[in-house]
This record gives structure tokens, C-alpha cells and sequence, in this order.
């Protein structure tokens, strides 16, 4: 009985420890509750201070302000001044000209490769863009600065020389995002275009209302060297986005959804938006100078849809004159090795088919190498033509049907 007694003491202490737990456990449920909400507000905060962030400076992504931390931890961070520009700054000033805030609204960029025998044309370009607020960069590939001095706009002008290199090799070095930052649209044209039929603000006007990222005005029919049918003015419209018919093996029509068909400007009068400019450098090959190949791909930097974010403007046209003049600056200390006259075109035509070669095969290693890229037009292509392939089938049941009534 005894024993049996002792068993009965016990049973209130095993309760009372196992009524202890039992109190326990709604306590720790609360503590667990109180940690995942903590734990979510502070992640969400994160998201959304991120997001906050990406907005005000859409030119730097996660893992750029990451590096940037790591190797600016010596600076407070609200010194740090992570972009620039291409604006002249004066050695002095009068004190209320020191304070006035410099107003970047609505400029544009104006850059292009020029050489001296082409002076008189680019002149009638500049002349055309002064007045719209533009700021003008001049690549000079012959090395001749001084003689530019004697126009008027020229002193206003940035000029940077290097012999016998293309635009994209100066675009590439510089024309940065963080540097054309502050500029609405960057023009990079060719100094052989006449522009007796254009004006830069009723161009933009048109680039603006049609939500256009990358564009270039039509070709007038006049030009030397009209590569791709998209690319001549059509007198009836005002702007245009594709084209039809058969050129070559190219057969194009209202199911197009390729460039050159659809989607795509050359390379002699590109215009891009600040956002497609900071994609389209970043496609800038840095070694492949020519940028043949580049313009079938520029409209994955459309930011959307490049069948409606691209497009040639009419109304505003151009006359490519097709001047070859790159290559007649080449260093007579070493003219032995650097052939002339016509050989001069040959050897720049072997060497940008190469290029374009080269370029093809980045592009398909790129894709195939990174598993999280997903072709967005290959997807809209498939379901394009699930769309066709539905109306084919409706069109021919009910012609069936209309058969049999």
C-alpha cells in the first residue's frame, strides 16, 4: 500500500510538469509569431527601400551598389557622386551664377564620328540641333581638332580625337550610361547625312507620342546604300514601324516579327532613349569596333515590345550620302603597312564581316550558357503563331460548316 501511495504522490508532480509544458507551448507560439512578423516587415522594408532606390537611380542594379559599397566603405555615402555628364563647366563666375542650379531638363546628345573634309556638312547638322537644347560631342577619327575652332558653336563643343576609330569604339569608351545620364535622347549619327528635311524637336515630338525607345528618321529614296527596305520614308505616313513585301530572301508581312522586317534601325542614324542607350552599351562589344550584326539585336533594348517601341519616322527624314572617308587619316610613319585607295574599303569590309562573325557567335554562346535568360520574342513568336494557327482553324470550320448548311 505503501508503494502504491508513493505512486499516488507523484502523479501531481508528473501533472504539474506536464500542465508546465502544456503553458508553455501558446507562449512560444507567440514568440514564434512575433519573430516571422518582425522578420517579414524587415525583409519587406528591404523590398521595398530597394525598390525605392532602383527608381531614383535606375542605372544601378543590386550587385553594382554591392561592389560599389565594398570598394567606396572609405567614403560617407552621401558624397558619392556616381554619374557624371558631358557639360563644359566655367573656370569662373559671378557669385549668382555660382548659385544657380544647372537645368538638365529636356537636353539631348548629339555625338558623332567626323573628319575635316566633312566639315561643311556637319556644320549644316550642328546648325540644326544648337537651337533644341542639344549638347554636341564630336569624334574626331583624323585627329584634326584646330580645324573646327573657326565655327561659331565649336568652342561649345566637346571634341575628342584618336586616329582611324568608329563610333562604336568612341561610344563604347565614351558615352557610358552614368556619363549621358542626364540626357533625355542620344543621337549617334554619321557625319555623311543631309538635313535639309529634319528638325530635332519636331522629330522628338513624334519619337514621344508613339512611346518609341530606338528610332531613326526615314531615308530619303535619294540615298547611297539603302540596305533594308524599312528604313525608306514612306511620303504617306508620318511614322512606320514595319515593313512588307519580298526583298532578297527577306519576305516580309503583317506576321513579320523579326528584324530587319519589323523592330529595326541601322546603324547610321541611330536615336535611343536614356533607358535603351544604357542597355544598348552594355552590348557594345568592346574589341568589335564596326558593330555589324548589332542592329538585329537592338531591340531586345526596346524596354518592351520592339514591334511597337521601334520605329523609322517619315515625316522627318534624312539623305545618306554614303561618303567613305574612315581610314584616309591613317599615320603616314607606318603607311608601308596600311593599305590605300580602294584596299583601304576591302581590308575595312574583311575586317567587319569578321566582326560580324564573331558577334553571332558571343550572341548564341551567350544564350546557350545562361540557363535563367529566356528569349522574350522567341515566346511571343510561339504564341503568335498559336494565334494564327487558332484563326486558320476557326476560318476553315466554318467554311466546312457553311459547306454542309
Amino acid at each position: 500500500m505503501g508503494h502504491v501511495q508513493r505512486k499516488d504522490r507523484n502523479l501531481p508532480s508528473d501533472g504539474g510538469k506536464y500542465g508546465f509544458k502544456m503553458k508553455q507551448l501558446p507562449f512560444m507560439g507567440v514568440i514564434c509569431t512575433v519573430m516571422l512578423f518582425i522578420v517579414y516587415r524587415t525583409t519587406n522594408y528591404q523590398y521595398y527601400q530597394t525598390k525605392i532606390e532602383t527608381i531614383l537611380q535606375p542605372f544601378e542594379n543590386a550587385k553594382d551598389f554591392i561592389e560599389e559599397s565594398r570598394t567606396l566603405n572609405e567614403l560617407p555615402r552621401g558624397i558619392v557622386e556616381a554619374r557624371s555628364d558631358l557639360e563644359l563647366r566655367p573656370l569662373w563666375g559671378t557669385s549668382s551664377s555660382r548659385l544657380q542650379a544647372h537645368d538638365h531638363s529636356n537636353r539631348n546628345l548629339l555625338a558623332m564620328p567626323v573628319g575635316i573634309k566633312q566639315k561643311d556638312n556637319v556644320d549644316s547638322i550642328v546648325q540644326k540641333f544648337i537651337p533644341e537644347n542639344f549638347t554636341i560631342i564630336l569624334f574626331h577619327y583624323d585627329g584634326n581638332v584646330d580645324g573646327w575652332w573657326d565655327l561659331d558653336w565649336s568652342n561649345d563643343a566637346i571634341h575628342i580625337a584618336a586616329r582611324n576609330q568608329t563610333k562604336w569604339w568612341y561610344a563604347k569608351r565614351f558615352l557610358p550610361p552614368a556619363v549621358v545620364a542626364v540626357y533625355d535622347y542620344i543621337f549617334l549619327w554619321d557625319e555623311d547625312l543631309g538635313v535639309t528635311n529634319f528638325n530635332p524637336r519636331s522629330y522628338l515630338e513624334i519619337v514621344k507620342s508613339e512611346g518609341l525607345e530606338i528610332s531613326q528618321p526615314a531615308l530619303d529614296p535619294n540615298s547611297t546604300d539603302i540596305h533594308h527596305r524599312i528604313t525608306l520614308r514612306s511620303r504617306a505616313k508620318k511614322m512606320h514601324r514595319r515593313v512588307f513585301g519580298r526583298k532578297g530572301h527577306t519576305k516580309c508581312s503583317h506576321h513579320s516579327e523579326q528584324p530587319p522586317c519589323v523592330g529595326f534601325v541601322e546603324g547610321m542614324a541611330p536615336v535611343f532613349s536614356r533607358t535603351a542607350w544604357h542597355c544598348t552599351w552594355h552590348l557594345i562589344q568592346n574589341d568589335l569596333v564596326h558593330g555589324w550584326g548589332m542592329d538585329m539585336k537592338l531591340g531586345y533594348c526596346a524596354q518592351g515590345d520592339r514591334t511597337q517601341n521601334v520605329g523609322v519616322i517619315d515625316s522627318q527624314y534624312v539623305i545618306h550620302k554614303g561618303i567613305q572617308t574612315l581610314g584616309d587619316g591613317a599615320s603616314k610613319k607606318h603607311s608601308h603597312s596600311i593599305p590605300t585607295g580602294d584596299d583601304v574599303r576591302a581590308e575595312i569590309r574583311k575586317q567587319s564581316t569578321w566582326e560580324l562573325q564573331i558577334f553571332k557567335d558571343r550572341w548564341n554562346k551567350a544564350v546557350s550558357e545562361d540557363e535563367n535568360w529566356v528569349d522574350p520574342f522567341k515566346e511571343q513568336s510561339v504564341k503568335s503563331d498559336q494565334r494564327r494557327r487558332t484563326q486558320r482553324n476557326h476560318h476553315r470550320n466554318r467554311r466546312h460548316h457553311r459547306h454542309f448548311v
